[in-house]
C-alpha cells in the first residue's frame, strides 16, 4: 500500500467515525425527527463533496520536502512573470532512493520556489537526461530540531555548500553556519548504480 492509498484509507476511516458519532448523537438527542433526517442527509452529501474534492487534488505537485536522495525523472521550469505576479516555480518528478540506491518505483511531483541557481542546475540536469545520462539528486535536510545541525546538513549536501563564517561564541571557537538557501540545497549528480547486498562468505569445505 503506497502513501496515497494510506491517506485515502485514513480519511475514509475518519469520515466513518464522524458519521458514527453523528448517528450516536442523533439517536439520544431530543430533536424532532425531521431535524435528525436533515442532519443525516447533509452529512451524506458532504461525503460525496469531499470525495469529489479529493479527486480534484490528485495530480497537483507537492510542496513537501524532497527526499534526501532521489532519481530525477523529469523537470519543468516556470520562470517568474512580473505582469501576472507569478514568482515562478521549478517542478521536479522524482523517485526516492533507499539506502541501497534503489528507486522506490513510486514517482512524485514536487514544486520548488524559483531561483536562478536552481533553474540553471535543473536545466543542465534535464539536458543530461535527454542525452541518455540518468541523473540522481540530493536534498539538504537542515536538522531535526534536536541539535546536530551541521551533521544533519553534511549528510545530504556537498561539503563545499557549507560555509563556516567568523563570529559565534569566542569561548568555544564556534562559528555561524551559512545554511544553503533556495536551489543551493539541491544538487544533481550522475545516477549511481544500485548497491548489491553483500554476498555470504563461502564456508571452507571440511
Amino acid at each position: 500500500m503506497n502513501s496515497l492509498q494510506s491517506d485515502i484509507l485514513m480519511l475514509s476511516i475518519a469520515y466513518a467515525l464522524i458519521g458514527a458519532l453523528l448517528l450516536l448523537v442523533l439517536v439520544y438527542a431530543r430533536l424532532p425527527w425531521p431535524v435528525k433526517a436533515a442532519a443525516v442527509v447533509v452529512t451524506s452529501a458532504f461525503y460525496i463533496v469531499s470525495f469529489v474534492g479529493m479527486r480534484g487534488l490528485l495530480g497537483w505537485a507537492s510542496v513537501d520536502r524532497l527526499p534526501a536522495s532521489f532519481k530525477l525523472l523529469q523537470t519543468r521550469i516556470v520562470e517568474p512573470h512580473s505582469l501576472e505576479g507569478d514568482p515562478g516555480s521549478i517542478y521536479l518528478w522524482v523517485e526516492a532512493l533507499d539506502d541501497g540506491n534503489r528507486p522506490s518505483g513510486v514517482p512524485r511531483a514536487y514544486r520548488i520556489p524559483y531561483s536562478d541557481q536552481l533553474a540553471d542546475k535543473t536545466d543542465k540536469a534535464q539536458n543530461e537526461i535527454a542525452a541518455g545520462h540518468p541523473r540522481g539528486g540530493r536534498a539538504a535536510d537542515f536538522g531535526n530540531g534536536e541539535g546536530g545541525l551541521l551533521d544533519q546538513a553534511r549528510a545530504y549536501i556537498v561539503p563545499s555548500t557549507i560555509i563556516d563564517t567568523s563570529g559565534g561564541d569566542p569561548s568555544t571557537g564556534g562559528g555561524a553556519i551559512a545554511i544553503p538557501q533556495g536551489g543551493e540545497g539541491i544538487s544533481f549528480t550522475p545516477l549511481l548504480p544500485p548497491r548489491m547486498p553483500p554476498k555470504d562468505e563461502q564456508q571452507p569445505r571440511p
